[in-house]
């Protein structure tokens, strides 16, 4: 991966995926202890799909004061917490197996209200209880979004703003069935770290692809890897 392009980020490969998932739940375990040990607290953003499930179990395993811990997603379905697609019940099912089980999780999601309304008092939440957050990992998809950041999406110029007033919005990809709830911009550029998490060669095509282009809105993760966050790429095959 590296020199393909100018980095304007840290990058970690590991030659398979078992290794890359043990040394990022590593990472982050110890950048979570720091902060309840600097600030009594500490704050923890996941991203649905398949790739991070594997890493969630792996880190609600370890040692932590993990009821300090605040657990929140950088997207979600606007879908029951119970549905099969969503976010919520990914981390349940993974990473609140283990020790994590103990921590406080903000969801993304609430039951009985149009996405719309609920924009205000999910936000006014996730500012009271996560923000700004200690560790965000995102993943990526081919077509270059991150978490429900999509190319094409009606308001990812707003969501993209870094001065966007919320950090929340409902979104409606074009090229899925559900609509979502997302962080802006203004949230995740806060990240005291960024950890972007992608495996298999069709991601690093993308990234790469990413990285050699200057428009966000068709390459939304390239506002994220120019973000004033630390931002490390973790990669295996």
């Amino acid at each position: 991966m590296a020199g393909k392009f100018v980095l304007s980020f840290e990058t970690i490969v590991e030659n398979n995926r078992e290794a890359l998932t043990e040394r990022l739940a590593e990472d982050v375990a110890a950048r979570l202890k720091r902060s309840i040990t600097e600030r009594g607290r500490a704050t923890l953003a996941l991203s649905g799909g398949s790739t991070p499930g594997p890493f969630m179990i792996r880190l609600g395993t370890f040692k932590l004061d993990w009821r300090n811990v605040f657990v929140t997603l950088s997207d979600e379905r606007w879908v029951p917490s119970g549905h099969p697609r969503s976010n919520q019940r990914l981390v349940k099912e993974t990473l609140f197996l283990g020790q994590a089980g103990a921590a406080t999780f903000v969801p993304l999601y609430q039951e009985g209200i149009d996405r719309h309304d609920a924009v205000a008092p999910l936000s006014e939440r996730l500012t009271r209880d996560v923000l700004p957050l200690d560790v965000c990992v995102l993943g990526m998809g081919e077509d270059l979004h991150t978490a429900s950041l999509f190319p094409g999406a009606k308001g990812l110029d707003r969501a993209l703003d870094p001065s966007c007033p919320t950090p929340l919005m409902t979104l409606e990809p074009t090229t899925m069935n559900e609509p979502r709830m997302t962080m802006t911009a203004s949230a995740l550029f806060n990240a005291r770290q960024i950890h972007l998490l992608i495996t298999g060669e069709s991601k690093e095509v993308a990234l790469i692809k990413a990285c050699e282009t200057g428009d966000v809105l068709t390459a939304p993760i390239k506002a994220i890897l120019d973000s004033p966050a630390p931002v490390t790429v973790w990669y295996a095959p």
